[in-house]
């Protein structure tokens, strides 16, 4: 798959549910109003729409949520999706996951093919952890955490950098994910949703984070690439990787490969756009799958070149409505 721009799409990023076990201040308002779940696909409907992207020529599949792991039953599409590794036709299947349920389902996702996990955790402060997750406990994470390591399965951490909410403690956690062996990937915070709060307050840019890095640690640049918009750092003093993914001061949308359906089948080629492709309806009306196949096309025919996210005090409503949770993080 080609879009316009002449950028090869090789890159889903599916939701397979809307709701999460945490609410955290920068994704969620505390009380959220999820998806009826009869708008949901079923997981066998899931199922059919990687399989035909597969098809298409996606070759990396992430699960993503919400939290991925609350959905009833998910570890049969996982189980599903996994003979997409055993053929050769998907490179790789991985997800991103708040931590919380990893005791019970590590095992079963490395045996699987799940080699990789991203694990989303802005603070190795249990006080604070509570603070910005409002639901969350620490310890049940990192319990997690340790499940995933045991199973064979690499951690990448995702944090969020929030301005007088985590950014003294940045440097600590460079370091504490060298000393784990975890590689860690620092995000601005995006303009998606009504959140409980003001955005601008959050807004932390990266290039000021990592100045502040460079006084501690000392960054060497790499072409290292994971399919996703990170641009990677070693840090000399770990040996670990420190990715920077910098919507709002940098964006990264000139090298795009990568496409995100929602648990209702709607596809959005780009985060910060609102125009989208529903899928849902071609995939129910045709079981051949041409029309699904048409769809996708279209859709891809009109992906844009890029995001217009913006953060200031004139603009108070969102870039886009829509919560990060319901697009899939």
């Amino acid at each position: 798959m080609i879009d316009p721009f002449g950028r090869e799409i090789s890159y889903l990023r599916v939701s397979v549910t809307d709701r999460c076990d945490f609410r955290c201040v920068y994704c969620m308002a505390e009380n959220m109003t999820f998806l009826p779940k009869k708008d949901i696909l079923t997981l066998e409907e899931l199922d059919q729409l990687c399989t035909a992207f597969v098809g298409k020529g996606v070759r990396k599949l992430r699960i993503t949520g919400g939290e991925p792991l609350v959905r009833r039953d998910v570890m049969s599409l996982f189980r599903n999706l996994g003979r997409h590794l055993e053929t050769g036709a998907l490179d790789e299947l991985t997800l991103t996951t708040n931590g919380s349920q990893l005791t019970r389902f590590a095992d079963e996702l490395a045996a699987i093919g799940v080699k990789r996990v991203n694990v989303s955790l802005d603070t190795i402060d249990p006080d604070k952890f509570e603070r910005i997750t409002r639901w969350g406990k620490l310890d049940k994470v990192m319990a997690g955490l340790d499940a995933a390591q045991r199973a064979g399965i690499h951690v990448k951490i995702n944090a969020v950098a929030l301005k007088g909410v985590n950014e003294e403690e940045i440097s600590d956690m460079v370091g504490w994910c060298g000393q784990r062996g975890y590689d860690l990937c620092l995000i601005e915070t995006m303009p998606l949703g009504d959140i409980d709060g003001d955005r601008t307050d959050q807004y932390l840019p990266l290039s000021l984070v990592r100045a502040r890095l460079g006084q501690r640690w000392t960054l060497d640049d790499t072409d290292y690439k994971t399919g996703g918009p990170a641009r990677y750092t070693v840090v000399r003093e770990t040996g670990h990787r420190l990715g920077f993914i910098t919507p709002m001061t940098h964006n990264f949308c000139e090298s795009c490969n990568r496409v995100r359906l929602t648990c209702t089948g709607t596809l959005y080629m780009c985060l910060g756009q609102e125009d989208a492709a529903d899928l849902r309806a071609p995939l129910r009306a045709d079981p051949s799958g041409m029309e699904l196949d048409r769809a996708i096309d279209e859709a891809i025919g009109r992906k844009p070149k890029g995001h217009d996210f913006v953060i200031d005090r004139r603009r108070s409503a969102p870039a886009v409505g829509r919560h990060m949770s319901v697009t899939g993080g």
